[in-house]
């Protein structure tokens, strides 16, 4: 398809310069343009699909760079990068070197917050809306919050303290299927058209400095208002914060939106627009499976098919596989997950067990006191998270499990490099920030089976256990069936070898194994982290020159360090050699390039255990 108008935008200005008579078209070829890009690269689409006339109406009206815009949750700012004259760069979404698939402040000065995790755009809006004040800069600060994100906490804390504080501040909520209210109607419309003119607006205003002279009328008014708006629209809850609320509008009306923030924009305090959007809007397959089409892998657009994926089960399977068993063998098991029933593999676990399944939204900190209570009064929880989504609950975890030794299994998806998604979902400091505390038991498979056993060994534990394991394939390896399982703190010996034993913590055993068959190097699966298998450290000391730990973490407190830590402390005459992420942020790109440049390949380990024996 062609673009003849949306080529001419190569900033915003171009944008604004445009007659309102042809925002429709440029609205329905960026919508083309972003389902022909992202169907090319992959990454992030019916979040994006949803927002493409706000973004236009938000460009359109407001003075970008000049006035600044937050997004959240980062992955539905696709068409504001088109529109900021990245749209040439699209073809690099996600890969080495290109273009992020999140806000990233380093990529443009449209992007004023580098935004992966969902919930900040209201807290740091609210940060730049006060330094702005302080500087004496007149500007107009935006955040734009959807895709459930005002399901967390923290939306809420910083809505509590942008109403306090009486800041200049519009939030927009992106509404595409939170329940927040009904249906948008023709009563609604109206009310909300009503509740948002700027007569009205004036009339409210006027008439309260007229009914403040006189306190009686004035309360009765003011219950009143509350009263009335609270039966006929959906924001009391935000008026109560302090928040003048409109809306609620539809989100794919370019016209209507485009008006209402005109209007907004002349006004003054923390204001909050409601608009209801559709995820996946103009792509029918997105629009019926907007869960599918959330993140996608390259696919034909004309189909909705992609190429045919690998035949192998990825770990996140082999979870699910064995929560649905394990949950058949034990009526205890509750699987509890932060908003990731998809990516964290409970989708069958949700239709077998409905009444033992609790998707908390995108609240971790709560999922892991959720967890904490069920565990004091006999259940055995297990929490499905992400490995940068655990980062956001510690606190509940140090203080609500650790401190109270209970038995909650954490099965932390998405450790390590998970390659195009980038820095904001690395996880690569969970093994750092887990091995500091005291009682928990961290593992960390080689292969499915492996990764099979410790789950059923870190459930049947009576206290708080970790098992954290890469996205991606778990190797071809027939997967066995059983719940069985291994010794704590017990590796096994791979392979026996000559002055150099390599000591594999994790998925990056088979990247060793052929770098030890080229050293005659001994090889072992350390299995676990904490407790470490102390006796098997001793062995390999007493049997070669060097040992050499392989993680797919930061070196800086994870395994490796804990190697040294007993090293040190047993005065074991051997030197050691970490390998692993340095103390740098690793960008997005293809998972096996990001591994290649870390030396984290066969070759890569080949050369630095070369360099450090030579």
């Amino acid at each position: 398809m062609s673009y003849p108008l949306l080529n001419t935008i190569n900033d915003p200005e171009d944008l604004r310069n445009l007659p309102v008579s042809q925002l429709t078209t440029i609205a329905t070829e960026l919508r083309h343009f972003l389902l022909e890009t992202v169907s090319a690269t992959g990454g992030h689409l019916a979040s994006g699909l949803g927002v493409v006339e706000l973004t236009i109406a938000l460009h359109y009206v407001f003075n970008t760079p000049h006035d600044l815009i937050t997004w959240d949750v980062g992955h539905q700012t696709y068409p504001h990068k088109i529109l900021t004259g990245r749209r040439d760069l699209m073809h690099t979404m996600r890969q080495t070197d290109g273009l992020s698939g999140f806000p990233k402040r380093e990529e443009s000065d449209y992007d004023t917050f580098d935004t992966g995790h969902s919930s900040t755009s209201i807290g740091a809006a609210l940060g730049m809306a006060i330094a702005s004040r302080k500087q004496g800069i007149k500007r107009k600060t935006i955040a734009v919050i959807g895709d459930g994100a005002m399901t967390a906490g923290m939306a809420f804390e910083a809505l509590h303290h942008a109403g306090s504080l009486n800041e200049d501040l519009i939030v927009i909520l992106n509404d595409n299927d939170m329940s927040i209210s009904q249906n948008v109607g023709g009563l609604s419309e109206y009310m909300a058209r009503a509740l948002s003119s700027r007569l009205f607006v004036s009339m409210r205003e006027g008439g309260k400095e007229l009914l403040n002279t006189i306190p009686p009328i004035a309360e009765f008014a003011k219950m009143t208002e509350e009263h009335l708006k609270g039966a006929i629209a959906p924001g009391t809850l935000f008026s109560e914060l302090g928040f003048t609320y409109f809306g609620p509008f539809d989100g794919h009306d370019l016209d209507v939106i485009r008006r209402k923030l005109e209007t907004i924009k002349t006004l003054k305090g923390p204001l909050l627009i409601h608009l209801k959007t559709t995820k996946g809007k103009g792509y029918s397959n997105a629009e019926l499976d907007p869960c599918t089409y959330h993140g996608v892998g390259k696919f034909d657009p004309k189909t909705g098919v992609s190429p045919t994926k690998q035949k192998s089960k990825a770990y996140t399977d082999i979870f699910s596989d064995w929560l649905c068993d394990q949950a058949a063998a034990d009526k205890r098991l509750m699987g509890i997950t932060p908003a990731m029933r998809e990516g964290s593999g409970l989708v069958d676990f949700s239709k077998q067990y409905p009444d033992r399944y609790f998707d908390v939204a995108i609240a971790e900190q709560h999922a892991i006191t959720l967890a904490a209570g069920m565990a004091c009064e006999g259940l055995k929880p297990v929490v499905a998270i992400y490995s940068t989504f655990l980062q956001r609950g510690y606190d509940q975890l140090i203080h609500d499990v650790v401190l109270q030794n209970l038995p909650v299994l954490f099965a932390v998806d998405r450790a390590g490099i998970v390659g195009p998604d980038g820095a904001t979902h690395a996880g690569l400091y969970d093994l750092a920030f887990l091995r500091c505390l005291p009682g928990m038991v961290i593992m960390t498979p080689s292969s499915g089976n492996e990764c099979r056993k410790m789950l059923s060994t870190g459930f049947q534990l009576n206290g708080p256990a970790a098992i954290r394991y890469p996205k991606g394939s778990a190797g071809e390896e027939p997967v066995n069936k059983t719940l069985e399982t291994i010794e704590v703190g017990k590796g096994r010996v791979i392979r026996k070898g000559n002055k150099i034993a390599i000591l594999v913590f994790g998925t990056l055993l088979h990247a060793a194994e052929a770098a030890a068959a080229k050293l005659n190097a001994s090889m072992v699966d350390m299995r676990f982290v904490k407790p470490l298998d102390e006796e098997i450290i001793k062995e390999m000391a007493t049997l070669h020159e060097c040992l050499v730990t392989v993680e797919e973490g930061v070196i800086p407190g994870g395994a490796g360090s804990a190697v040294n830590e007993f090293v040190l402390g047993e005065r074991l005459p051997v030197a050691v050699l970490n390998l692993g992420l340095n103390d740098v942020i690793i960008e997005h790109g293809d998972r096996n390039h990001l591994l290649h440049e870390a030396g984290l390949d066969t070759p890569g380990i080949l050369t630095s255990i070369r360099d450090f024996t030579s």
